[in-house]
């Protein structure tokens, strides 16, 4: 586990462009996501507790918030040779299996990783629609009890944001699996 609030990217600065293969094999991109408003990607993999405790938060909160604009990408960095979990061919299992309702691209080289600053799975970061970053932190305040969370927080910045106002805290820390980098 690792608790990081120490980023490369803060609010402001642009998202970094990408063209990653989703789990059907299509290339897709930053700039492809331009007709939705907001942007969320998240740093994602398949085996992480923290993913695994937040998953159905996740999809539940793209189901519901995809059609008011937001854009949700997921993307797989993990070493997939020292991960086998994080693996494509497990990655379109995962999603077939879960029925993800947004893209699961994955970032072999993990040079998009980087280039976000990527730190732990899962690791949202909110895009507005100059592509500027609005928020990254945590989904929500206990991973491991969804029916004891007090704050959530990726919810709060979505509902900010869609109401035209500034997200009252921009940068929290995240909290999950470290990004699992290739030797």
């Amino acid at each position: 586990m690792a608790e990081i609030g120490l980023f490369d990217l803060h609010p402001g600065d642009p998202a970094p462009r990408f063209s990653l293969p989703d789990v059907e094999g299509v290339p897709r991109t930053l700039e492809e996501f331009q007709g939705s408003p907001y942007l969320l990607v998240v740093f994602w993999c398949n085996h992480c507790p923290y993913v695994q405790a937040w998953e159905q938060r996740m999809i539940d909160l793209a189901t519901e918030y995809q059609p008011r604009g937001v854009q949700v990408v997921l993307i797989n960095a993990n070493d997939g040779v020292a991960y086998p979990d994080d693996r494509m061919s497990a990655m379109v299992e995962r999603a077939r299996l879960k029925h993800y309702p947004f893209p699961y691209l994955r970032d072999e080289s993990q040079a998009v990783a980087h280039a976000y600053g990527a730190r732990v799975t899962p690791h949202p970061m909110l895009f507005g629609p100059d592509r500027r970053l609005l928020f990254q932190g945590r989904i929500d305040d206990r991973h491991d009890a969804p029916e004891r969370v007090q704050h959530r927080y990726l919810r709060e910045a979505l509902d900010a944001v869609l109401a035209g106002k500034p997200v009252a805290a921009a940068e929290l820390p995240v909290l999950g699996c470290s990004v699992k980098w290739k030797p």
